[in-house]
């Protein structure tokens, strides 16, 4: 395992699940459901940004490695994952819509392994597509957490269409993929 600055972001950003997810088990004596909500929406924002960050660092600082390009996506699914398990606890995101999100990253996750393992990786790699959907779920869950509003802002309404935007993106994307992966099976 290479332990580098990009792959502790990495490691940091894991450890930050379990940090937005406890904020809300905390009674509210020692911390209210606004606060709740500004703490949670903020470790998952800090969250969010290491993972711009730290591929772009180990780009830039010539730090790539095979277990930071595995670790990397791992890393984000279990955020947006253990995120979207907490919202539909919550009551502020619809289960059918989180079930959609998580069943495209288990099956997209599924399908760049098979694909890895008949070396057609190149195939199924992440497209401005999949950048747009995931885009789309960093800003909206975040805005699902805080969701009081803001400066007059209707956050929580701002983030449920923004859910759903990001919905309509995973099926895009998954449908992008799996097309990508069916030309590759037809050349088989």
């Amino acid at each position: 395992m290479n332990f580098n600055i990009p792959n502790a972001l990495t490691w940091a950003r894991i450890v930050m699940i379990p940090l937005v997810l406890a904020v809300f088990y905390l009674p509210a004596e020692v911390l209210s459901l606004p606060m709740q909500n500004l703490v949670a929406c903020t470790l998952f924002i800090i969250a969010a940004v290491t993972d711009w960050f730290d591929g772009w660092l180990a780009r830039r600082l010539g730090l790539t490695s095979a277990f930071g390009a595995f670790l990397d996506p791992v890393a984000d699914k279990l955020m947006v994952c253990a995120a979207l398990v907490l919202l539909v606890w919550l009551g502020r995101c619809n289960a059918v819509l989180a079930f959609i999100i998580i069943g495209r990253e288990l099956t997209i996750s599924a399908l760049r392994e098979w694909m890895a393992q008949i070396g057609k990786t190149k195939s199924v790699a992440v497209s401005f597509i999949g950048k747009l959907k995931t885009t789309a779920q960093m800003v909206a869950i975040p805005m699902l957490l805080y969701f009081d509003d803001l400066a007059g802002l209707p956050i929580y309404r701002i983030g449920s269409v923004l859910m759903i935007v990001a919905v309509l993106l995973t099926l895009w994307s998954m449908v992008y993929y799996m097309r990508r992966a069916l030309a590759v099976i037809d050349e088989r």
